[in-house]
This record gives structure tokens, C-alpha cells and sequence, in this order.
């Protein structure tokens, strides 16, 4: 069993950066494959990032160049950098593992575990 506890959201203008943790629990966080999804109001449950336990990175079109998905697995950590923010980016942001440890997918039926969700607001 994983529990995954995202923090490091808030309010910020458009132009501003921000830094998303997210802390798993669990000994075999370094044999995950993590993700990081956000859902804007009235809108599904869209992919932002992925890692694979040997570090390979998938990112969606919309944040590729701006967003930077990285872990720390003395830490058991995941971070999402996000530069260069726009309102469009404006959505609750999960973090999901997966036992499978390959593959970077952007499918949400791919991940096991997700924490509970931090608010970005980016205003224009």
C-alpha cells in the first residue's frame, strides 16, 4: 500500500513558477512509476507528467518546456516544476503511482495509488 500527500500549491500570476511536492510512503518507492494529472473545473482528469523508476520522462503538449517532473528516492519524493505558469494551468493537481515501473503512461487507469489533490490557481 502507497499514500501519496501532495503539497505546494497556492496562488500565483500568470508568469510565476511554482514547485508541487509530493511524499509516498511505502519501502519500494524507487521500483514506482509516477505520474501527475490535474483536473480543472467541469473538465476530466487530464495527464501533466510521468517517470518511470529509471527516470525516463513523458510530458503532455501543453507543459512540454515548461514543466519539469523529477524524484528523489532517498526522500521518497516527486516534484512537478511548473515556469512559466498560465490560467490554463488553473486545476487540482494529483500525483499516482504505479507498481509497474516502466512506461511514463499517461493513462490514469494505469496508476494504483493518488493522493488527494492541490489547488494551482494562476491568475491572469
Amino acid at each position: 500500500q502507497v499514500q501519496l500527500l501532495e503539497s505546494g500549491g497556492g496562488l500565483v500570476q500568470a508568469g510565476a513558477s511554482l514547485r508541487l511536492s509530493c511524499a509516498a510512503s511505502g519501502r519500494t518507492f524507487n521500483s514506482y512509476q509516477l505520474g501527475w494529472f490535474r483536473q480543472a473545473p467541469g473538465k476530466e482528469r487530464d495527464f501533466v507528467a510521468a517517470i518511470t523508476a529509471s527516470t525516463s520522462t513523458r510530458y503532455a503538449d501543453s507543459v512540454k518546456g515548461r514543466f519539469t517532473i523529477s524524484r528523489d528516492n532517498a526522500k521518497n519524493t516527486v516534484y512537478l516544476q511548473m515556469n512559466s505558469l498560465k490560467s490554463e494551468d488553473t486545476a487540482v493537481y494529483y500525483c499516482a503511482a504505479s507498481s509497474n515501473p516502466w512506461g511514463a503512461s499517461p493513462y490514469s487507469s494505469a496508476y494504483d495509488y493518488w493522493g488527494q489533490g492541490t489547488q494551482v490557481t494562476v491568475s491572469s
